[in-house]
C-alpha cells in the first residue's frame, strides 16, 4: 500500500457491547488527542512501555515525523477520544519480511474485542505491505492475552526467560509469538 491509502485506511468495527469504534490510521493532527489518551495511562500500565509515553516531546516526534514505512500506528476512536493504539514495525535487510505488532487498549475497551479487531486490521495491512511474518512480545504472565493472540493464529515460538526488566528491576518472561502470513503449501 502506497503512504497515501494508508493514510485513507479507515474500518468501523462494532464491539462485543454494541460500541461502534473507528480504526483508522494516525495522522499529524491527532497529536493533542494521543497526548490525552497517554497521559491517562495508569502508573501500572506505564511500566510494560519501551519508551515514557506521559513525555509530551515524545508524542510530538511521533505525531510530526510519522513514516509509515518505519512504523505503522492505528488508532481505535470512540466518538473523537482514542481508546487504542496499535502499531506495526517494520524492519530492513535481513528482516524485512518480518513486522513486529504492538497494542495498548484504554482500560474501558479491554474486554470488549477491540485488540483483536485492532491486531486483525494490522494483519491486514501487513498482508497488503507484502509481509511474511508477523512478530508480537507477550509478557508470560499475561496468559489471557497470549490465548488472545493464539485465537488471531499466532505460535509461540519460545519464551525468553527475564527478558523484559520492569522499572524496579525486576524481570518477567517474554513469549516470542508469530504468524506466518504465507499459507505454507504442501507439496506430494
Amino acid at each position: 500500500m502506497l503512504p497515501e491509502q494508508i493514510k485513507n485506511f479507515r474500518e468501523m468495527v462494532t464491539l462485543k457491547d454494541g460500541a461502534y469504534v473507528l480504526l483508522r490510521a494516525l495522522t499529524c493532527d491527532d497529536k493533542a488527542r494521543l497526548t490525552d489518551f497517554y497521559n491517562s495511562v495508569s502508573a501500572d500500565d506505564l511500566q510494560y512501555f519501551r519508551h515514557n509515553v506521559k513525555d509530551e516531546h515524545l508524542i510530538n516526534e511521533w505525531c510530526e515525523h510519522l513514516d509509515y514505512s518505519d512504523v505503522l500506528p492505528v488508532i481505535a476512536l470512540a466518538k473523537d477520544r482514542i481508546v487504542g493504539s496499535a502499531t506495526l514495525h517494520f524492519y530492513n535487510g535481513p528482516k524485512r519480511h518480518v513486522g513486529e505488532v504492538r497494542l495498548f487498549l484504554a482500560k474501558d475497551y479491554r474486554k470488549r474485542g477491540l485488540g483483536m479487531k485492532m491486531i486483525r486490521a494490522l494483519v491486514d495491512l501487513a498482508r497488503k505491505q507484502g509481509l511474511s511474518i508477523l512478530l508480537a512480545e507477550v509478557i508470560a504472565e499475561k496468559t489471557k492475552v497470549v490465548k488472545a493472540f493464539e485465537q488471531l493464529g499466532f505460535h509461540s515460538d519460545c519464551v525468553l526467560d527475564n527478558y523484559f526488566m520492569f522499572p524496579d528491576g525486576d524481570c518477567s518472561d517474554v513469549v516470542i509469538m508469530t504468524l506466518s502470513l504465507r499459507p505454507k503449501l504442501d507439496e506430494f
